[in-house]
C-alpha cells in the first residue's frame, strides 16, 4: 500500500514554532514564581523563534495550513497570555480587580487580532498588517515591564500607566490602522554596506540597555501606523479640496 505523502508535517518550521511555545510556557512559569526578568527574556526569545518559523517556511517552501494554525495557537500564548500575566503579576496587581480585567482585555485583543489575521490570510495585502501585530505589541508591554523591574517602579502611578499602555496597544491591535509588515525585505539579496553598519549599531545599543532600546524601538513602530494613517488622511483631504475647486 502506497504511503500518503500528505500525512506528515514539515519539521524545521514547526520546530521553531514549538520553541516559541516553549519559551512562552517558561515565561508563564517564571512569572508565577516571581522570576520576572527571566519571564521577560523568555517572551523575547519566543518572539525571535516566532519570527524565524515563518521566514524559514517561506525560504524552504514548507508553508502548510497546519503550520499556519499551529503558529497562530502558539502566538496566542507567546504574545497574549504570557505578556498579560507578566504585566499583572509584576505591576497590574496593584490595581486589584481592575488590574486583572485590563490583563484580560489585552489577552482578548490578541485573540481577536489573530482570528482576524487568520481569516484574511488569502486576501490581505502582504505589504501591510491591518492593526498592530501581536509581537510588537507584546514587546511594548514586556519591555516596559522590564524597565519597571530594573528601576523598581512599582506603585499605583506606574500600574495606571501600564494599564493605559495595555489598553492602547489592545485598541491598536484590533484597529484598522495599517502597519508595514517588512515581508518584502529580501534577506537573500545584497544590501548596501551602510545597512550592515546600522545593524551593528542596533545590536550594540540593545546590548547596552536592552529594556530601554527595545521599548523605544517597538513604541516607535506602534506609533508609525498612526503617523502613516494621518499622512494618508491628509492626502485624501487635499485631493478632495482640489476636486472641489
Amino acid at each position: 500500500m502506497e504511503k500518503d505523502s500528505h500525512s506528515g508535517i514539515y519539521l524545521l518550521p514547526n520546530l521553531f514554532t514549538t520553541a516559541s511555545l516553549f519559551a512562552a510556557f517558561y515565561s508563564l512559569v517564571a512569572s508565577m514564581k516571581g522570576q520576572f526578568e527571566a519571564s521577560i527574556i523568555a517572551i523575547f526569545i519566543g518572539m525571535i523563534a516566532d519570527g524565524l518559523d515563518g521566514r524559514i517556511a517561506r525560504l524552504t517552501h514548507t508553508q502548510t495550513a497546519f503550520g499556519a494554525q499551529y503558529d497562530s495557537l502558539s502566538d496566542m500564548v507567546t504574545f497574549g497570555v504570557a505578556p498579560s500575566l507578566l504585566a499583572y503579576n509584576l505591576i497590574l496587581s496593584h490595581l486589584g480587580k481592575v488590574g486583572w480585567l485590563v490583563a484580560f482585555v489585552y489577552t482578548a485583543a490578541v485573540a481577536l487580532r489573530l482570528a482576524r489575521f487568520n481569516t484574511q490570510l488569502e486576501t490581505a495585502d502582504k505589504k501591510y498588517f491591518q492593526g498592530l501585530p501581536c509581537p510588537p505589541s507584546a514587546a511594548v508591554i514586556a519591555s516596559f515591564a522590564w524597565l519597571c523591574y530594573q528601576h523598581e517602579w512599582q506603585n499605583i502611578f506606574v500600574a495606571l500607566l501600564t494599564a493605559i499602555l495595555s489598553l492602547i496597544t489592545s485598541t491598536l491591535m484590533v484597529s484598522n490602522i495599517r502597519y508595514y509588515s517588512f515581508k518584502e525585505v529580501d534577506f537573500k539579496g545584497k544590501v548596501p554596506f551602510l545597512y550592515v553598519l546600522v545593524m551593528i549599531i542596533l545590536f550594540v545599543a540593545i546590548a547596552a540597555d536592552p529594556s530601554l532600546v527595545l521599548f523605544v524601538g517597538f513604541t516607535i513602530y506602534a506609533i508609525s501606523g498612526l503617523i502613516m494613517t494621518l499622512i494618508v488622511l491628509q492626502k485624501v483631504r487635499k485631493q478632495r479640496r482640489n476636486m472641489e475647486k
